[in-house]
């Protein structure tokens, strides 16, 4: 008796399984929930600031910093990505709007938002970081220290929370590359 319940169960369950991978799929496929999402996504970002500069000299930029970085006694936080890319705008907007993680960025880091773009992939300056956009993909975190030396990349998808980014793990994210007085 108890078999014939366990196989029922089994097979029950993979029926309704079946039924919510079917459903999620006619989801992902129909033209006008994509195209809802495509739409709320560019107002989106219509409304974020744009901190990337194509025309940016990067490598000139990143060697003004690592004279800042000294004077200061700060670590260099570098935010790769671009202006196209949603989250590396969530992500900017999410520290520039948050005082308690503002507060741990300007305490501790020089930061610098790397464009890669069509106009300007900067590929010299990603090659000397191993091009961390290539394995991560956007935006990706390059921290120097005071000196120019690399000492983390970190992805950004294990920041992320829902739509957004998580507190926590951001702040112990900034805090754990933060410069050791």
């Amino acid at each position: 008796m108890k078999k014939t319940s366990l196989k029922y169960f089994v097979a029950l369950f993979m029926a309704f399984g079946s039924m919510a991978y079917a459903q999620t799929e006619k989801v992902k496929e129909d033209p006008k929930v994509i195209e809802q999402k495509k739409k709320a996504a560019a107002e989106e970002k219509a409304k974020l600031p744009k901190p990337y500069n194509p025309k940016a000299d990067a490598q000139k930029d990143i060697e003004a910093l690592i004279v800042q970085a000294k004077k200061e006694n700060k670590n260099i936080m570098i935010q790769a990505g671009g202006n196209w890319c949603i989250w590396c705008l969530r992500f900017n907007q999410f520290v520039q709007t948050t005082p308690e993680l503002k507060g741990i960025v300007d305490k501790n880091y020089v930061y610098y938002h790397l464009n890669y773009s069509p106009d300007n992939k900067n590929e010299k300056v990603f090659s000397q970081y191993g091009n961390p956009g290539e394995k991560f993909g956007y935006p990706v975190f390059i921290v120097l220290d005071k000196d120019g030396k690399m000492i983390h990349v970190q992805q950004s998808d294990v920041l992320e929370q829902d739509k957004g980014y998580s507190l926590e793990k951001t702040k112990e994210f900034f805090n754990q590359w933060a410069p050791k007085s």
